[in-house]
């Protein structure tokens, strides 16, 4: 069945990325899958990276794969049975390399109900589904 599950979790959206670990955990404990956990610091324009400080993405990153680790201490994640990954960019572009650079069989992705910007731009997860060459499971947080 899956042998590596992809679990993309915004940390700003707490709920609905508690929501697809807890998805993802149950199924890797019925299928012995390994979970990659993975957060993606967003691309920030120009205009306000100009005012950061220069390493303010990798503080971001090193800041996310923290707040990861607590997140799979909370769930009881064992060691060896996850890994922690972090990436920066357009977040459904990095999920897919995420997901292609890993092996992963299983993408595990929440999704909020919509609004007016989904149907304009479209949500991180329905450009997931869309594009990626492995099965992916949209959890509704």
């Amino acid at each position: 069945m899956f042998k590596k599950i992809l679990v993309p979790i915004d940390l700003s959206q707490s709920d609905s990325g508690e929501a697809s670990l807890v998805k993802a955990v149950e199924m890797a404990g019925c299928t012995g899958a390994s979970l990659i956990l993975l957060n993606v610091v967003a691309d920030i324009p120009n205009l306000v990276a100009n005012r950061l400080p220069t390493d303010y993405s990798d503080e971001m990153q090193k800041s996310a794969a923290k707040m990861l680790d607590e997140l799979s201490s909370k769930h009881k994640l064992s060691d060896g049975s996850y890994e922690i990954r972090t990436a920066h960019g357009q977040t459904y572009h990095e999920i897919l390399d995420a997901a292609e650079s890993t092996g992963a069989d299983l993408i595990v992705i929440a999704s909020h109900r919509p609004d007016i910007t989904d149907y304009l731009l479209g949500s991180t997860a329905a450009k997931v589904v869309r594009h990626a060459k492995c099965s992916v499971l949209v959890v509704r947080g």
